[in-house]
């Protein structure tokens, strides 16, 4: 497939700047595969499209206070840092900018406590850090660090909670799983006095679920790899419920990959952790869920390719044309889309 057919023009007033103050008040549009009908709701009425036994996933990764700023050791030049994934406690892959201010060798203060070093470096901005000791074990970086917001978003939300979903553990990842932003303890609680079963997955979304395409023919992408674990009880339940014809809901892309990563070759899902790179785009056959929850994606982005892949792209350009007309609210603080 081509690029090009992945690319739409949004109007920049659409994107959305700020998390609602009720995060349940998300508009939500409902798309039903099957027929093509597309309806409004908002996202607090989710349970109305839950029946009992039915399994919802979540994505329990949380976003990694990993953005900071310091200063270049001689020179005192401001370097700013992302940290992306712990390869060790004392080092890390790095996004660094500007990186050409800082050589291999070269160290920075980060804070009275922690200093860093350049270990490695590339070209696209990337490097390898050590630190003279484990930075998160000491307080003044945890007071330092922040999460790293979407660079579309031109201002940090009063709420440094609001880009955590309300049922984020272990930190992990460096972006969000967006789609589970819109749920609140309460609407959580609904949804379990309906007798649905909550299970939960964690994949660490990394920086690349949220870069666009860059290469012509979609084929030709090298998707990113990304940690991920399928717990044995979610495995059990998504099996259960498959054989006794329940639905399964995944809530968002990060889940649905993770499920589908999980395949066995009778169409079950098996228990397991480990790195994934799976990239789904047109045509592809699901076989880990059944509807999916989903924010509304950036052109040209592997998300946006998932979508296409699961819903069809004649249905998917028709929901984002009506999303535009009705104005809703796109990208990550944005509202939701629930593909029956």
């Amino acid at each position: 497939m081509n690029i090009r057919d992945f690319n739409y023009e949004l109007p920049q007033g659409l994107i959305a700047q700020a998390p609602l103050e009720q995060r349940d008040l998300a508009r939500l549009m409902v798309v039903d595969r099957t027929t093509g009908a597309i309806e409004h709701a908002l996202f607090r009425d989710l349970p109305s499209y839950l029946r009992p036994h039915d399994v919802m996933v979540v994505n329990d990764t949380r976003v990694n206070e990993a953005s900071f700023s310091c200063r270049k050791d001689g020179t005192g030049a401001s370097i700013d840092v992302l940290l992306t994934k712990r390869c060790s406690p004392t080092r890390f892959q790095a996004l660094v900018k500007p990186l050409k201010r800082l050589h291999v060798g070269e160290t920075c203060t980060v804070t009275s406590d922690v200093s860093m070093r350049l270990l490695e470096r590339n070209d696209d901005g990337g490097a390898m850090l050590e630190f003279s000791h484990d930075p998160y074990a000491h307080d003044k970086f945890r007071a330092l660090a922040r999460v790293q917001i979407p660079p579309y978003i031109k201002q940090f939300p009063d709420d440094p909670g609001a880009y955590q979903t309300v049922y984020a553990r272990e930190p992990g990842s460096v972006a969000a799983p967006t789609a589970g932003l819109h749920f609140t303890p309460e609407l959580l609680a609904r949804i379990r006095d309906l007798g649905i079963d909550i299970q939960h997955v964690t994949l660490d979304v990394g920086l690349g679920t949220f870069q666009p395409v860059r290469v012509e023919r979609v084929e030709d992408h090298h998707m990113h790899t990304e940690r991920f674990t399928l717990p044995e009880e979610t495995a059990k339940a998504v099996n259960a419920a498959r054989a006794n014809h329940t639905a399964v809901m995944a809530i968002g892309t990060t889940v649905a990959r993770t499920l589908e990563s999980c395949i066995n070759p009778d169409g079950t899902v098996r228990a397991g952790s480990g790195e994934t790179s799976i990239f789904i785009y047109p045509p592809y056959t699901f076989h880990g869920f059944d509807h999916l929850v989903t924010n509304f994606h950036l052109p040209k982005s592997t998300l946006l390719m998932l979508v296409g892949a699961y819903m069809g792209m004649e249905l998917m350009w028709k929901a984002y044309r009506e999303a535009i007309g009705q104005r809703y609210r796109f990208f990550s603080f944005g509202d939701a889309m629930l593909i029956l």
